[in-house]
């Protein structure tokens, strides 16, 4: 291996974070990478994906190494719009260092979490080449911030196609919630939007027999859907959890009824449910709602947001020795917070997901400790070893 190769995460952060890869822009990040891994003997390929209606993305994936066992790491190197330039102490894009922080669009979400798992990767490889038995894989994409349609899911599609094996999958989100090694998500909740339109009589407020409100049928709706919890958890998830997050009636007159009233929900939901089964039963509470007096519709939107737990075991208790080791700390196993591509990853194989501490991501001056990213890379560095050394 050339000895001259960069192995610092924070060199290799900076460089990432300095592309303006605002999804769906490429911006250099991608080839950033490539060049990293092709220099350090990976297989690399490039693969862009198209859809009708959607912009192309140029995605990454990199292999040395042969067969299984192979560990995956996996991550995403494009990033939200940095807003207002002028709000920003630091340019988004200059990976300013300051007071042992790296300021810019991406550091913690999650350029940051992608440089410290090349740089873990590419010591391991210095000190002990590619493994003897097993590979390394990464898998990045540049649409995790936008429609995720030509990202991630279609990466997984041709890798399969290709007969990539997968056995782990480590994604670098920014995980933990207040110091590095404090939590582990060992999986997500799904999600499920829905709306709901009441259709009333628009009329005179003076003259209430001639009219019919809506917003008296919306409210009887939602506290209909409210009234009972959906469920009381299970042994790797909390309750589900509806909140309604719009309550429209479109009425800038005091004195009109209006003609209809329509709201909004988004449901976390565990896994007791399936987006099939929770649609079935909000439904059913509706209708019960309604009875007879209340004319509505119900529409959800579709959703590839599923609830899935990679179950405690022995990848789960390796990761987890090896971030105890490194951090000091015990890490919680949790399925909180939104979505992410392990919805997709799942589908092949077990996925943790451990980055850097979560605080400033998709912020005005978002940044992250130089400390917590070497160290984030010396926990990625221990699995490597441990991985290798136990799962073969």
């Amino acid at each position: 291996m050339n000895a001259a190769l960069p192995t610092d995460a924070l060199a290799i952060a900076r460089a990432l974070v300095e592309c303006p890869s605002v999804t769906p822009a490429e911006a250099g990040a991608i080839a950033c990478l490539a060049g990293l891994l092709e220099e350090a003997g990976f297989t690399v390929h490039r693969p862009v994906f198209s859809e009708p209606g959607q912009p192309d993305i140029e995605n990454l994936f990199a292999r040395i190494g042969s067969g299984g066992p192979c560990l995956v790491f996996a991550g995403h190197t494009d990033v939200v719009p940095p807003g207002p330039l002028e709000s920003w102490t630091h340019p988004p894009f200059s990976a300013t260092i300051a007071d042992d922080r790296l300021y810019g669009r991406g550091a913690e979400d999650m350029k940051g979490g992608v440089a410290a798992s090349a740089a873990a990767v590419l010591a391991y490889l210095r000190d002990n080449g590619p493994p003897a038995a097993g590979s390394i894989a990464f898998l990045i994409t540049g649409d995790e911030e936008g429609p995720a349609v030509n990202g991630t899911v279609k990466l997984l599609r041709w890798a399969r196609e290709r007969g990539e094996p997968m056995d782990h999958c480590i994604l670098a989100e920014p995980t933990n919630a207040e110091a590095l090694g404090d939590m582990i998500k060992i999986g997500r909740r799904g999600s499920l939007t829905g709306h709901i339109v009441v259709h009333g009589k628009q009329g005179h407020v003076a003259y209430p027999d001639r009219a019919v409100n809506p917003i008296h049928g919306i409210t009887r709706l939602v506290s209909g859907l409210l009234a009972q919890p959906l469920d009381g958890g299970t042994a790797y998830f909390a309750p589900s959890n509806l909140e309604m997050t719009t309550l429209d009636v479109g009425n800038p007159t005091s004195n009109v009824v209006p003609n209809e009233a329509r709201a909004t929900f988004n449901i976390r939901f565990n896994d007791c449910w399936t987006p099939e089964t929770l649609e079935a039963e909000i439904r059913a509470r509706l209708t019960a709602a309604a009875g007879n007096a209340v004319a509505f519709a119900a529409t959800f939107n579709p959703t590839n947001a599923v609830a899935f737990v990679t179950k405690p075991g022995d990848f789960v208790t390796l990761f987890s020795d090896a971030v105890t080791s490194i951090t000091g700390l015990t890490p919680k196993l949790s399925t909180t917070g939104g979505t992410s591509d392990a919805r997709f990853i799942k589908d092949y194989c077990p996925v943790l997901e451990f980055g850097l501490v979560g605080r400033t991501m998709h912020q005005i001056d978002e940044n992250i400790a130089i400390a917590d990213l070497d160290r984030l890379a010396a926990v990625y560095a221990e699995v490597l070893k441990r991985y290798f050394g136990a799962m073969l």
